[in-house]
């Protein structure tokens, strides 16, 4: 498995989880799993993505505007979080929140997936694609442990 593929991976499971916390309705335990769940998810990936991504790429001309604006964009759904936290779970502006919170998120994504992946290939060599991959999943597993 290559960085890449990690990455996306979770990104699999972030879709999974807006999917189905849009999906639920009211102050309900279910709902309330999901939350937890999902907030562990985003805030864990931004955690491992920085520290085992964004880090090797920001010092590279070609990569330092497209990392600065990966991280922005994961300070910007740091706040949408708190907003989400802030609200009651049965109110509009829970989902409201939980809407646009989907929304950056999505866009982050396909960010990375349909642009900044293709530029990153090329500054790491097959074994450091692989070698970050490990870094990346043991973080990922080390916030999931931390988080709940």
């Amino acid at each position: 498995m290559n960085i890449f593929e990690a990455i996306r991976a979770d990104h699999d499971i972030q879709r999974k989880l807006l999917d189905q916390a849009l999906a639920t309705e009211g102050d309900t335990k279910e709902r309330k799993e999901i939350w937890e769940k999902l907030k562990v998810e985003l805030k864990g990936h931004e955690t491992a993505e920085e520290r085992n991504f964004y880090k090797q790429l920001i010092d590279n001309d070609m990569m330092v505007e497209h990392t600065r604006h990966g991280i922005a964009e994961h300070h910007e759904i740091d706040e949408l979080i708190e907003k989400v936290e802030e609200a009651d779970m049965d109110s509009s502006a829970w989902l409201a929140h939980l809407k646009s919170l989907d929304h950056q998120v999505r866009h982050h994504l396909e960010d990375e997936e349909k642009s900044f992946f293709q530029l990153a290939g090329k500054v790491f060599s097959e074994a450091q694609k692989t070698d970050l991959a490990k870094k990346y999943n043991a973080e990922m597993e080390a916030q999931r442990k931390e988080m709940k």
